[in-house]
């Protein structure tokens, strides 16, 4: 309650603006570690019972005993409690004194019309990196005349930063700018002085590895639709995870908890029971580290991405590690998968692992995966299953569907194990492993 009281911008009783924004995006921040674990393992409960009561309704006897439709581990807890991202985005916008440059994170809704941009200096889940790049980029903006954007049709430049950083110390920060009708030449202008800035400034104690910069004229933009250009450094930064080396490009997708990751991709290794001879098809493989830290126990990798500089960054962290037996597409999964599974003849056994985003898997790809006879094993992945994961769990189990062109043998769930990536949240990671 008093995480939706926070987002609708309501005071709490002798909460600052600061309490408010913990409220807001850890809203367990005040727990001991250990009660955050026992919330959150009954909160992944429910979503099984909810599954077992809607795979019920389908005229399936799913309920086990313990009344799940499978056992449930205890929850496995984060390695790292505090600054444990890798990845933070930080908005701009106006701040609790009305100053439009204020950059941190959202306190209240754009359908309220009551956003607050309240500085991150307090957050437990950012590491000290951030915040300080973050307030490098607002001294910036506001030494500049220009504006910020804070609503696309009201003008403005300045918008969103973006900043990653890697146990390895490498930084990189991604500054999103609104061009408006400003020309080439002013435009250069500002890269080079927020540049400047950043090498020969104030914002030299970030000691940068990479600084980019995004012209963008919507909320959110592709590499595609808009190219990331390097002001300043290198064009990658790097990570190192279960022995191996990992590239990651701007917009690549990379587990915000590099440690948490480790323990997950680990777990992964020993559910799938995967054999030397087995095939391992990693769907929404990002820069493909699911699939290269267990490419040592299969016969091949196919991971299918559908950012392309991901796709790249895979490719290249396969070569760097020596990794020959793999291979890479790039292209939506709902394109590069029906087609890939269509004409599937390889009489080797074939695992299958999916990491969607929380839009889950488009339908598409859950028939593909269900038609395909060879997938006998399925190591769902998620970060919102009450969301449209759920959807996706009673596509994979539903009995046959000739209306839904559904014709394969129904998956069942058969253990699942949820993870905390996101210590201080709600959140964690969900593995479900469907057989049949």
């Amino acid at each position: 309650k008093e995480k939706e009281k926070a987002r609708e911008g309501c005071s709490l009783p002798g909460s600052s603006w600061e309490e408010r924004l913990a409220n807001v995006v850890t809203p367990l921040w005040r727990l001991p570690y250990q009660e955050q674990l026992q919330v959150k393992y009954e909160s992944q409960r429910k979503i099984l019972q909810m599954l077992t009561s809607r795979l019920e309704e389908l005229g399936i006897d799913a309920q086990k005993p313990g009344g799940l439709c499978c056992p449930l581990r205890p929850l496995v807890p984060s390695p790292i409690i505090n600054g444990y991202r890798n990845k933070s985005t930080f908005s701009v916008n106006r701040g609790p004194d009305g100053n439009p440059k204020t950059v941190g994170l959202y306190v209240g809704t754009g359908r309220a019309r009551n956003i607050v941009c309240v500085k991150a200096n307090h957050m437990e889940n950012i590491p000290p990196k951030h915040k300080q790049v973050a307030q490098c980029y607002e001294e910036f903006i506001r030494r500049s005349p220009l504006d910020p954007c804070i609503l696309f049709h009201e003008g403005g430049h300045w918008r969103e930063l973006v900043v990653r950083t890697t146990s390895r110390g490498h930084t990189m920060a991604i500054v999103t700018f609104h061009p408006q009708e400003m020309g080439q030449e002013a435009l250069a202008t500002q890269k080079a002085l927020l540049r400047e800035f950043f090498t020969c400034g104030p914002g030299t104690v970030c000691a940068l590895t990479s600084l980019y910069f995004q012209e963008s004229s919507m909320t959110r933009c592709s590499h595609e639709q808009s190219p990331f250009q390097l002001l300043h450094g290198e064009p990658h930064i790097f990570e190192e995870m279960l022995g191996l080396k990992f590239r990651i490009s701007p917009d690549a997708f990379f587990q915000v908890n590099t440690s948490g990751a480790e323990v997950l991709y680990q777990a992964v290794g020993e559910l799938n029971q995967a054999g030397g001879d087995t095939i391992l098809l990693d769907v929404c493989c990002g820069t493909g580290t699911i699939g290269l830290s267990l490419a040592h126990r299969v016969s091949k990798i196919i991971g299918i991405e559908m950012v392309e500089k991901a796709i790249e960054d895979a490719r290249w962290n396969a070569a760097f590690n020596g990794i020959s037996n793999c291979e890479f597409h790039s292209g939506r999964a709902e394109a590069v998968l029906p087609q890939l599974l269509s004409s599937w003849e390889d009489p080797r056994p074939l695992v299958a692992v999916v990491n969607p985003s929380r839009a889950g898997l488009h339908y598409r790809v859950v028939r593909a995966i269900r038609n395909c006879k060879s997938i006998r094993r399925l190591l769902y992945i998620s970060c919102k299953p009450e969301g449209e994961a759920m959807r996706n769990f009673l596509e994979l189990c539903c009995p046959p569907d000739p209306g839904k062109k559904l014709s394969g043998e129904p998956f069942a769930p058969t253990l699942a194990i949820p993870f905390d990536m996101f210590p201080h949240t709600a959140h964690c990671e969900l593995v479900l492993l469907f057989t049949r």
